[in-house]
Parts: C-alpha cells; structure tokens; sequence
C-alpha cells in the first residue's frame, strides 16, 4: 500500500538517490537536485511539512518539496511556494506517484495559508494539476526559461490575484 508522508531524517539518504536516479533518467538529465534538496533544508524558511516522500512500505518510490518563493514586483510582493524537485523513481513512473505527492503537498500549503505554487517542468505533465503558464498570471521566472515550462496555479479562489513580477527563490538555488 502506497503511503505518503513528512520525510524523516533516517530518509535523506535514500531521497538523495532516489533524486538522482529519477532525474539521470529523464530528458534533461541530473543537474544537482538532490544538492537543492540538501541546501533547502538548511534556508531559515525551510518546513519539514511541506517535504514528503511516498513509500510502499519497503521503499522510497517518490519525494517531493515545497520552498518558500516571493513574487516582486516594485514595492509589492506575495509570499506562495515552488514545487521543486518532484521526482518518481523510474519503475514507479505514470503510476499515479507524482499526482498524489502533489496533492499532499497542495494540502498541506493550503492548511499553512499560502495561495499559490510556481513550478519549472513538464508542460505536459502539470497542467492534469491544475498549473497554467505563470505568463497568463504577469509572473515571470527568473532565470531563461521557455514560457510554457514556467507554471503557477492558484491553491485557492483568487490565490493568485494582484500577484504579478518576478519570482525570487531561496538562495539555495543558486547553484
């Protein structure tokens, strides 16, 4: 039976090497999320809450992570979080894994009183969650990003209301 919970410490480890495998297997490859993971952990803003893996009893098949994010714009800004990383180990993939991470998680943020997430991934896959381009909202990434990978959805009605710029994350993703 798959069951979803707050990561523990005895798991960092295996996250570690579920993450790297997950994302060595994927188009665009590992690029150090596993090392994100461990630099989140440490931010101030950090909430082991918003940190699950799922397991079916012998081992980790999923793990996901939400971090504190701002969106600026001038004076005003909103507090709301960025999914990051989500990963499925490769056998359990297309399995429903990744969705019901993804709906703890929004759970969870929601019980904390925040309003939206901001994910970078597959335009094809977080959209079945709710995630729309962040361009539709006046929410802009960061970094280079194609318009359709860069993602926001509102967690509740008008979650995303009057929030409009630039998005700034931790500094562990600095990398």
């Amino acid at each position: 039976m798959l069951m979803i919970r707050t990561v523990r410490q005895s798991d960092y480890s295996a996250v570690s090497d579920l993450i790297r495998t997950a994302f060595s297997k994927t188009a665009n490859g590992y690029r150090h999320e596993a090392e994100l993971v461990d630099k989140i952990r440490e931010d101030p803003t950090y909430q082991k809450r918003l940190e699950v893996v799922a397991e079916n009893g012998v081992q980790l098949l999923g793990h996901g992570l939400l971090s504190e994010v701002r969106v600026v714009d001038g004076d005003t800004s909103a507090t709301g979080l960025a999914l990051a990383p989500l990963a499925v180990a490769p056998a359990a993939q297309k399995s429903g894994v990744g969705g019901l991470i993804i709906g703890e998680l929004d759970n969870r943020a929601i019980k904390l009183g925040y309003k939206f997430i901001v994910v970078t991934g597959w335009p094809d896959y977080y959209p079945k969650f709710g995630y729309q381009k962040a361009s539709q909202f006046g929410i802009k990434s960061p970094m280079p990003v194609p318009d359709d990978v860069f993602m926001a959805k509102p967690l509740i009605d008008g979650g995303l209301d009057g929030v409009h710029g630039t998005v700034q994350y931790l500094k562990a993703f600095d990398m």
